[in-house]
Order: structure tokens, then sequence, then C-alpha cells
């Protein structure tokens, strides 16, 4: 049975060379970097290597990237860093309503303050203004969203910022953005940036955030002083290699994996609603040109959202895997959950429409066979379901 893995979005295949360069730091240079000898020099030479290429890949100096042990801990650390050490009076913090949960728990458990969307997934921008005051010290908003992957300005909300709450800082969450966006130019108005090696085809376990200069955080990690103080432990050296070099292979892909994918993309969105009767696309729309159905351009090239009407997505994912479909509700560490994507309840989706929804999301190894698998696969499926309903 062909298998059609459309949960990019999720976790994205490692690159071989990824692989490759990661195996020396296993068994041939295994020591801790921090040491003295030589073994440990050469373990700390490549992850400095490492570190200047993504610095490089996300505009900032080599110094100002914090290696994490996750995109989630990078996102922790913007937000309980900030709060913690708000140099002044103050220290509130914002978010969307819509932003991956690191963020959103964070937020919530800090008594922050979370603006609305509009039902295109667009931040509302005059609700961010009416939410800024004096006492913000952080605002983090996502440059692409992990489940519709709407594509935000960051320079929009910079302005904002610069009238209703100057000394705020701005972080952004460019988890779900590194593969298909030049996070070095979107994200150049922001003072932190959080990003993880597996959904670029680097390992798990390894993130980054990018820290500039200026910006002052409260370690949320403590011990042996690593990373310039800000975030203690170990360093994971072949976790921070394979980042390095999938950082690297990404940059110098990215035009190529972009344009292939977005035909992709385009094809099964287009033939998914084509074949099925009443899906509703996310973050899309009207196209003003004849004979094309919605404008995704707002939208990152490997994000297919779809909602159909009367069924559960649950249900439809599981007659998708026995068709060796593999997709998701929701964001990953939302599916299997009893309630709908806030994603879409803060869209204003109802709930009846929201727990129909379905995230095939496409990577730099989707194929022509995957979108051909899940054209054949899915429209049969939703249709067998609505009639078990009727």
């Amino acid at each position: 049975m062909a298998i059609a893995y459309l949960d990019h979005a999720a976790s994205t295949p490692m690159h071989p060379e990824v692989v490759e360069a990661m195996g020396e730091f296993f068994d041939g240079c295994y020591a801790n970097p921090t040491g003295a000898h030589r073994m440990a020099r050469e373990a700390r030479r490549a992850s400095d290597d490492a570190r200047d290429i993504l610095a490089e890949a996300l505009g900032a100096r080599p110094g100002e990237i914090v290696f994490c042990g996750s995109g989630t801990e990078a996102d922790n650390l913007a937000a309980f860093g900030a709060a913690a050490d708000s140099g002044g009076p103050g220290g509130t913090v914002v978010c969307s309503a819509v932003e991956h949960p690191a963020v959103l728990r964070p937020v919530e458990q800090l008594g922050g303050r979370v603006v609305g969307v509009d039902g295109a997934g667009m931040l509302d921008l005059e609700a961010l203004a009416a939410a800024l005051d004096g006492d913000v010290r952080l605002v983090s908003v996502m440059l692409a969203n992990n489940e519709n992957g709407v594509v935000w300005s960051l320079e929009e909300v910079a302005e904002v910022m610069a009238r209703h709450a100057p000394g705020a800082l701005l972080h952004t969450d460019a988890v779900q953005a590194f593969p298909w966006l030049d996070v070095a130019t979107r994200a150049a108005p922001a003072d932190l940036i959080s990003v993880s090696a597996h959904k670029f085809g680097g390992p798990k376990g390894v993130g980054a955030l990018v820290v500039r200069e200026c910006v002052r955080l409260q370690p949320q990690i403590v011990g042996g002083g690593q990373e310039a103080e800000r975030r203690g432990g170990t360093p994971n050296v072949a976790g921070i290699v394979g980042m390095g070099r999938a950082a690297e292979i990404t940059v110098s892909r990215r035009a190529e994996t972009v344009e292939r994918v977005r035909r992709l993309r385009d094809r099964l969105a287009d033939g998914l609603r084509a074949a099925v009767d009443g899906v509703t696309e996310s973050g899309v729309r009207p196209a003003s040109g004849a004979g094309v159905p919605v404008d995704r351009s707002a939208k990152v090239a490997g994000s297919c959202h779809l909602c159909f009407e009367g069924i559960e997505s649950e249900a439809l994912l599981f007659l998708a895997e026995r068709g060796g479909v593999y997709a998701s509700a929701a964001s990953s560490c939302a599916s299997g959950a009893e309630h709908p994507s806030h994603v879409l309840a803060a869209m204003g989706y109802p709930r009846s429409l929201a727990q129909g929804s379905l995230r095939l999301s496409l990577g730099a190894a989707s194929s022509e066979a995957d979108v051909a698998t899940a054209l054949a696969v899915l429209p049969p499926a939703v249709t067998q379901l609505r009639r078990a309903a009727a």
C-alpha cells in the first residue's frame, strides 16, 4: 500500500546529509564541548560552526543564538524570561489567540492579554493596539500559523507597537515559517525568534531562540552557565550540528522547494474541493482571476487546511490511515483532543464545522504520488462517513 505522509507540519524527515553529519558526534567525538581537551574543543568548534550557519539563516549574530531543547522551550524562554526580567515596572505579555500552546499557555499563566484574529486568520491590528500600553513587556505573534499556514507581517505589528508600547519586545514563533520563508528578512523587526530543527529536516530535541544583543531575559534553566548564561545544560552537540546542517540545506533549496510544493499543495486542495461538497478551506480569500477557486497567497506553500461539513475529523483520520494517508486534525499537539481547534474557534468557525477539520501539510519530501494517493483516498472516505451519519 502506498503511503502518503502529509503531516510535515508536525515533523518532517531528516535530510540524509544531516544524519551523516550527526553520526560523528555519537561515537567519534562524544566529549562535552565545555571541556578543555582536544575532543572537547572539536565538539565546541562544531557547535560554533552550526551557530554561525543558523545565525546567518536567521539574520542574527552568532552570539545571539541560544540553543534549546525544542521550539517549545524557546517560546517558553521568550515569554517567561521576558516577563521575569522586565527591567523596570511592567511585565505584561501579549499574544494572539491563534498562537501555538507553547506561547499561549505561558501568556495565560502570566495573566497576559490575548488578541483576536479575523475570519481569514489575520491578526486584528486595532485590537492589538487596544491591548498595548506602557506596562507591556512582550508581544508574541507567529510568523506563520501552525494550523492554517497564514503568514503575518511583523513590520505591521512593530509599527503598532512603536505607537502604543515603544518599550516592549517583539517575539515571533517562526517554527512553521523557516521551511518556507526567508526568516532573516521577514523576522528582522523581531527581538526574539524561535525555531525548531525537526520542522526543516533536522533532528527532534533541538531548537533555538534568537535573543538580540540589547535584550534581557531571565534564564529559565540555570546550572552551568551555558549559552552565555541564558540556558543551562550540557549542549546537545549532535543535535546542534544536525540543526545547522539542516538550516544550510533548507536555505539553499528553499526557492525550488517552495515553488514545487506550492504546485502540489494547490493540486491537492483544488482536487479535494472539486471532488467533495461542503468543504471550507481556511486562511484563503476569494480569487480575482477566472478559473482559480481561491487566493492562497497569504499561506505558506505547504499548508492545506480544510474543514469537511458533517463529519468528525478523528473518524476521517482513521479511514485516511487505512488508505495510507497520514495527516492530523489540528496541530500535532492537539490531535486526538475532544475539543476543536482553538485556531478555528478564534477565526469564528462554528464547532459543527471545526470538528471536521483536516490538516494536510506538505514538505520538501512530498511528491506527486502523495497527492494522488490523498485524492484517491479522502473523497470516498468523506462520502462513507456522511452516509453513515445520515
